[in-house]
């Protein structure tokens, strides 16, 4: 009996062996160790390493960019400084012609502006007194006008006297220039001598812009006073604002119109925007030794400003490449990758390395090749490639435990 239970218990336990070893599969190694199952770790491992499952939500906040792969001129660059400038003519600096004390201040700095519009008043004596000058003068005239053609009209009689109308004659037109200069002076103070001769008489003069455009700078305080020709207002018109680009001597060969520039400003961050050369200078700079270039931008961002520092490339070959941000490509071991993305069912991104063949690196962009084809319109991670390979790390550690 003793004999039968032990062949039974013997029996029971090599079943229990063969269901556990056929159920996970297990296999152990020479020296009898345990070792996992073989097929189940690889799909799992393979499923980690092939995708990374990101929300949308997650996408946005790690400001991850997903796009196609552009072709970008990698090719023949000259790397230049500059700052954006605007056209002498689309920049005014506003003056008065008499000293006179500045009476109010009708803007502030950023303010838009157009032609002939009202940007202050300025007050003195002396603004008075030219209208009062003017009324006289032109009271006077009108007198003299009509003794004039009096005199005139003798002397073509044979009446009068040729001494009395040459005097007559003198007299009005001296008086009728120093009109027409009291006139001039008026209009350049932006007053109307026709409502002076109606007996309008204003303590203020205005200040008016001279261009269309935008307040840069103001220069006066209220009660101050200004001697004439004084800058009182700085305004720019930024609508034809470009590039003024400086090119060493020994780039300047290579430099052509036409061509294009790729720049950046800092206050747009990573923002990358083109240009055309449209012009070259013709006379060196001293220290640093260098000419002037200036290329018109073809994709204007309405927060450029002129004086902006500029840091800009301009490519001196047309030769289209496939390219993508280095950081959009990792490393890992002597195998470089980016992400493949695809929409996941449930609206989230699924991201997938794929191996690619590196190039040449220019200006922050990578010029490369798949190493296997993929279609033209695949979707790539622009950025962010390293933390996503962390990602996908980080995911294979959990799921290995």
């Amino acid at each position: 009996m003793k004999k039968i239970s032990l062949y039974s218990l013997a029996m029971l336990t090599l079943m229990v062996m063969l269901i556990a070893c056929k159920k996970g599969d297990h296999k152990h190694d020479a020296d009898g160790n345990h070792i996992e199952n073989v097929g189940e770790t690889s799909d799992q491992h393979e499923d980690h390493e092939e995708s990374l499952k990101l929300t949308q939500a997650q996408i946005g906040a790690l400001n991850i960019v997903i796009d196609t792969v552009s072709m970008r001129n990698m090719s023949g660059e000259i790397q230049v400084n500059g700052e954006l400038g605007v056209p002498p003519q689309n920049e005014a600096i506003v003056t008065t012609t008499m000293g006179a004390n500045i009476h109010s201040i009708k803007v502030v700095e950023g303010d838009k502006v157009i032609k002939g519009q009202i940007l202050a008043y300025i007050s003195h004596p002396d603004i008075i007194a030219l209208q009062t000058d003017y009324l006289q003068t032109k009271n006077q005239l009108n007198f003299l006008e009509k003794d004039y053609l009096r005199q005139k009209k003798l002397y073509d009689a044979n009446v009068g006297s040729g001494r009395d109308y040459q005097q007559a004659k003198s007299v009005y037109l001296s008086t009728q220039g120093l009109v027409k200069g009291y006139e001039s002076q008026l209009k350049l103070l932006g007053l109307s001598p026709k409502a002076i001769e109606a007996g309008k008489i204003l303590e203020t003069a205005p200040v008016k812009s001279t261009i269309d455009g935008f307040i840069e700078k103001v220069k006066i305080k209220t009660g101050q006073y200004v001697q004439p020709q004084t800058a009182l207002f700085e305004v720019v018109n930024p609508e034809h604002i470009h590039l003024d680009l400086m090119v060493f001597e020994k780039d300047i060969s290579k430099v052509k119109n036409e061509q294009l520039v790729r720049f950046k400003v800092e206050a747009l961050g990573d923002k990358e925007m083109t240009a055309k050369i449209y012009a070259i200078g013709k006379s060196f700079e001293a220290g640093p030794k260098a000419l002037h270039i200036h290329a018109e931008i073809e994709n204007k961002d309405k927060n450029l400003i002129p004086g902006m520092y500029v840091n800009a490339q301009i490519l001196t070959e047309a030769k289209l490449e496939q390219a993508l941000p280095d950081k959009a490509i990792f490393q890992e071991g002597d195998k470089h990758y980016v992400f493949i993305a695809r929409k996941d069912r449930n609206e989230g991104w699924l991201f997938s390395p794929q191996e690619v063949i590196l190039n040449y690196s220019s200006s922050g962009y990578t010029a490369f090749s798949f190493k296997d084809p993929i279609p033209n319109n695949t979707l790539v991670a622009q950025n962010g490639a390293y933390y996503l390979m962390a990602e996908m790390k980080k995911s294979e550690a959990e799921h290995s435990h």
